[in-house]
C-alpha cells in the first residue's frame, strides 16, 4: 500500500528516542519529511543523521513546557520543507510516584510537559494545517485504566485524550484530523524502567506477558508503522479514534 506519504513534512516531539523516533524513522523510509525534537543535543543530532540529515530531517533541541516551542518547530519545518502537514505529539511519561508522594511541583511540571504541552502545540500547528492536515497524540494505556503507581500519568493522559476528541470535532470541518495512539507494553526505555521498579524485571516482565494475548511486548517498530499509517493520507477517513497498540491487552470494545 501507497501510503501517500511521500514529501509530506511532519513535526514529531520526543523523536530522539522510543515510540517518537520509531515513528519518525517509518514517516521518513516512506518519503515524509521530519522534524524532530528533544530536550537532549547531542541525542537530537544522532536522530538527525540516521533519518537522513539535510534535506530530510532536521532535528531541534527543545522541551514542550516550554512556550516558545511551537513557533519555533513550526518556523523549522516551514523554513527546511516550506509546508506543513502533522504533527504527532510524543512525551515521556511522567515520574512514577503515588497521589500522596508526588509534591506540587512535580503536579506542575508533568502538567505543563505532558498536558499544556501537547495543548499548546496542537493549537498552533492546527492554525497552520489546511486540509489533509492531522494532529497526533501519544497517549497511554492509563487512558482507560489507571496503572498502579503512575498517578501523574493516570491524571493527565485520561484528560489529554478528551481534548484530542473535543480537537476532532472542532477541526474536522476544516479536513483536520485528530488521532490518539494508545500504546501498552511496547518495548522501551520507558517499559524497561517500570518493569525495574519491582526489583526483579524478568518476573515483572512475566506477569505482564502472561496478560498480553500475543504473549509479547511489541517493538517501537511495531509502533512506529502503526503511527506512521494513522498519520498518513492513507487514515484519510479516521479521526476522534484512540487506537490501542497493545497486543490485546484492552478488552473492551
Amino acid at each position: 500500500m501507497d501510503l501517500g506519504l511521500k514529501d509530506r513534512v511532519y513535526i514529531v516531539t520526543g523523536g530522539t528516542r522510543g515510540l517518537g523516533r520509531a515513528t519518525a524513522r517509518e514517516l521518513a523510509a516512506e518519503g515524509a519529511r521530519v522534524v524532530i525534537s528533544g530536550r537532549d543535543e547531542k541525542s537530537v543530532a544522532a536522530a538527525e543523521a540516521e533519518l537522513g540529515g539535510e534535506g530530510r530531517a532536521v532535528g531541534i533541541v527543545a522541551d514542550n513546557a516550554d512556550t516558545g516551542t511551537p513557533d519555533r518547530l513550526i518556523s523549522a519545518a516551514r523554513d527546511a520543507f516550506g509546508r506543513l502537514d502533522g504533527v504527532l505529539v510524543s512525551v515521556g511519561g511522567p515520574p512514577v510516584g503515588t497521589s500522596d508522594t508526588i509534591d506540587d511541583d512535580q503536579w506542575r511540571t508533568a502538567f505543563e510537559s505532558v498536558f499544556l504541552g501537547a495543548v499548546r502545540l496542537s493549537r498552533a500547528v492546527a492554525e497552520e494545517l489546511d486540509e489533509g492536515g492531522v494532529i497526533g497524540l501519544v497517549l497511554s494505556s492509563s487512558v482507560y485504566e489507571p496503572i498502579p503507581g503512575l498517578a501523574l500519568s493516570n491524571a493527565l493522559r485520561p484528560g489529554l485524550a478528551g481534548y484530542a476528541k473535543n480537537l476532532a470535532n472542532e477541526l474536522g470541518p476544516r479536513g483536520i484530523r485528530v488521532v490518539g495512539l494508545v500504546p501498552a507494553y511496547i518495548e522501551t526505555d520507558r517499559a524497561r524502567e517500570l518493569d525495574a521498579r519491582y526489583g526483579d524485571s524478568d518476573a515483572a516482565r512475566e506477569r505482564a506477558t502472561a496478560g498480553v494475548p500475543l504473549r509479547r511486548y511489541g517493538t517501537p517498530d511495531e509502533f512506529g508503522r502503526t503511527a506512521a499509517y494513522l498519520m498518513s493520507p492513507a487514515a484519510s477517513y479516521l479521526t476522534g479514534v484512540m487506537l490501542s497498540v497493545d497486543g490485546g491487552v484492552r478488552r473492551g470494545f
